[in-house]
């Protein structure tokens, strides 16, 4: 399992004037090739804002795809962002030139082949669309803004750089009318207890899960471990005299 961070890039979704699509799509592609979101930003058309951004993923090493900024528009910063972020040249990629070349012909010029300028030491992100190719450069993924380019380009990002990965077991338990404040001091014994495992206390007034006011508790990791964890919660409930249930959706 791989994880991953998004960059969800422009003016026009921080200011409403477009709904973002890419957050609920991305997450979902990422979760069926078995991999985990760990983080998400929203960044303006800010060219110090988004190479700053980039700038930390790349000193930690992390695996990012971004959505947007990489047309041949003033407001495009991302391409010119990562390269300097990474201090390499912002430079034609041939192969991209290419495409381009190839599919607009002399209209190429002098504008969209801006679009085949990537950060020094790309390849190239096939795009089934048009056929401009988005980059891929030291585990940062270059999408356009246009969800029916980007989704595509995002799952063959993802099988040919990535392996399928196992997304981690989460099992849960609600208890109906159940107060946070009451259980604390036993959510912390359970966290010390079980510190490889994700842990989790969801309060609710009601809702899909169950109609009235309840807590789920979840726990989250390798299936064996989850399990476990949560069989010795539930029998931690039993003393304390509190009812529960798995909800049916839990693995």
């Amino acid at each position: 399992m791989a994880q991953f961070q998004f960059f969800i890039i422009g003016d026009e979704i921080l200011s409403g004037r477009r709904q973002d699509q890419h957050f609920t799509q991305g997450l979902q592609a990422l979760q069926r090739h078995g991999h985990q979101l760990v983080g998400a930003r929203y960044l303006p058309d800010d060219p110090a804002v988004i190479e700053a951004a980039f700038a930390a993923t790349l000193a930690a090493g992390a695996n990012v795809i971004s959505f947007g900024g990489i047309g041949a528009t003033p407001d495009d910063h991302t391409r010119a962002a990562l390269a300097r972020a990474a201090g390499v040249a912002l430079s034609p990629q041939p192969e991209a030139v290419a495409l381009i070349e190839a599919r607009f012909g002399s209209d190429a010029y002098p504008h969209r082949i801006r679009m085949a300028e990537f950060p020094a030491g790309s390849s190239l992100i096939p795009n089934p669309v048009n056929q401009v190719a988005g980059a891929w450069f030291c585990q940062h993924a270059l999408l356009p803004g246009f969800p029916s380019m980007a989704w595509p380009m995002l799952e063959w990002v993802l099988s040919s750089h990535f392996s399928d990965g196992e997304l981690a077991t989460v099992c849960s338990v609600i208890v109906p009318d159940a107060r946070e404040g009451d259980l604390i001091t036993l959510m912390e014994e359970w966290v010390r207890q079980y510190p490889a495992l994700g842990f989790s206390s969801l309060p609710s007034f009601g809702n899909a899960r169950h109609p009235s006011p309840h807590i789920e508790f979840s726990f989250s990791g390798p299936a064996e471990q989850a399990e476990a964890a949560l069989a010795s919660w539930c029998k931690a409930l039993d003393a304390r005299g509190l009812a529960w249930f798995r909800p049916a959706a839990a693995k």
